[in-house]
């Protein structure tokens, strides 16, 4: 029973907080292999990456292992590396593109769990799943992209921001935000905004107030007419001062935003997180055709809010299970839903790989704002946010 007033709260952080930038750092060495793969004619199929970075004053150190052409050199590593750290915006004293010291500790994959991934060596002779795990998609009528409330606006918030920055209209911004919004819902929708934060790296020399009034025309471009939040329900740089930021403010690892990247909390998460991981390790992948195919439940009118999770086991080739969930909104019998779904899409890694077409550098411009709720890109990007499926969907369960 969804109960008839509440609030709900989600938040999000920027490109350049400390773990978002360690999540572009791995996925631009992600699509580093898929780029070169293409360009010498090696089988993208065979590419393997695992990569996670960390991030402190001053150094990042990449380590993981991987497989690819072995026309890769450190030195195009360390150039991926710090191209996207610059282009991020990082320049300053205690962190800058330039002047930081890179360390290197990348290895080829393991064969252990090459023969349990690769077609033709694992038990069932053809891809398996790179590890076990439950992976889980959503989608919500609440917005048009089909995204809770909460963690869009909070996304959008600090994209404005940082297109603001990109762009020199706003120097004053710095790389290092993060927002949250608090929405009012009542029988389920959203009505009103409640609270609004945003904490924002900034020049030195500038006062609070003056953070509050240019992050004010922000959120209200964000937000929809009339929803701007009182304004003792307005906290902009509640601390006051925040100059030192980036990684010389806090340390950051990869993967530790994974509530951010997915759903605000709005849904579960099976705990993998995205970044860094070629399209064989399901807790990228398979978690990508959850929410391609909830989104195309709720855009077929099925439901209005979708929950979708399923399980694998490393080496495995087909899901364990699958369930659907449509929180007492949908019109249509769940049970008969999930073997609709299994039939509309083939679930295993490559089934998964080929219809979303995975095996392609599309992966950095994933690594802040969110995995889900952008729109389809013509090069393949964030092919899971297509809605093509729907028809076909709403045809079956007839």
């Amino acid at each position: 029973m969804i109960k008839s007033d509440f609030l709900f709260t989600s938040e999000s952080v920027s490109e350049g907080h400390p773990d978002k930038l360690c999540d572009r750092v791995s996925d631009e060495i992600v699509d580093l292999y898929f780029r070169e793969a293409i360009k010498t004619g090696y089988d993208t199929t065979r590419v393997r990456v695992a990569c996670e970075t960390a991030t402190t004053t001053n150094r990042v150190a990449i380590l993981g292992e991987m497989r690819g052409p072995n026309t890769i050199t450190a030195e195009q590593v360390e150039d991926v590396v710090r191209a996207a750290i610059k282009d991020i915006g990082y320049e300053q004293d205690g962190f800058h593109w330039n002047n930081l010291t890179l360390e290197n500790w990348l290895h080829e994959q393991s064969e252990d769990i090459a023969a349990g991934v690769d077609a033709g060596t694992g038990t069932f002779n053809e891809e398996g799943a790179g590890d076990q795990g439950i992976m889980f998609g959503y989608a919500s009528n609440e917005t048009p992209e089909l995204m809770p409330a909460p963690l869009l606006y909070s996304h959008q918030i600090l994209k404005a921001m940082a297109d603001l920055r990109h762009a020199g209209t706003r120097p004053e911004f710095l790389p290092d935000a993060k927002s949250q919004v608090t929405l009012l819902y009542r029988d389920g929708r959203p009505i009103d905004v409640d609270t609004v934060v945003v904490s924002t790296q900034h020049v030195d020399g500038l006062s609070a107030q003056d953070i509050r009034e240019l992050v004010r025309p922000v959120i209200t471009s964000v937000l929809p007419d009339g929803w701007f939040p009182d304004e003792d329900k307005l906290y902009v740089n509640p601390t006051g001062k925040f100059v030192i930021g980036g990684p010389d403010g806090d340390a950051g690892l990869t993967g530790r935003k994974i509530i951010v990247d997915t759903y605000g909390g709005a849904a579960p998460h099976g705990g993998g997180a995205f970044s860094g991981k070629d399209p064989t390790k399901v807790d990228r992948s398979a978690a990508y055709a959850c929410r391609y195919l909830a989104k195309n439940v709720v855009a077929a009118g099925l439901a209005e809010r979708c929950t979708l999770q399923v399980s694998y086991a490393i080496g495995v080739p087909k899901p364990l299970s699958i369930n659907v969930n449509l929180h007492d909104t949908g019109n249509v019998d769940e049970r008969k839903l999930e073997d609709i779904l299994m039939q509309v899409m083939d679930l295993s890694p490559r089934g998964i790989r080929e219809t979303l077409g995975l095996n392609r550098p599309i992966y950095a411009r994933t690594a802040a704002y969110g995995h889900f709720g952008r729109a389809p890109e013509p090069d393949g990007g964030f092919s899971w946010e297509r809605v093509d499926l729907a028809d076909e969907i709403k045809s079956a369960m007839r």
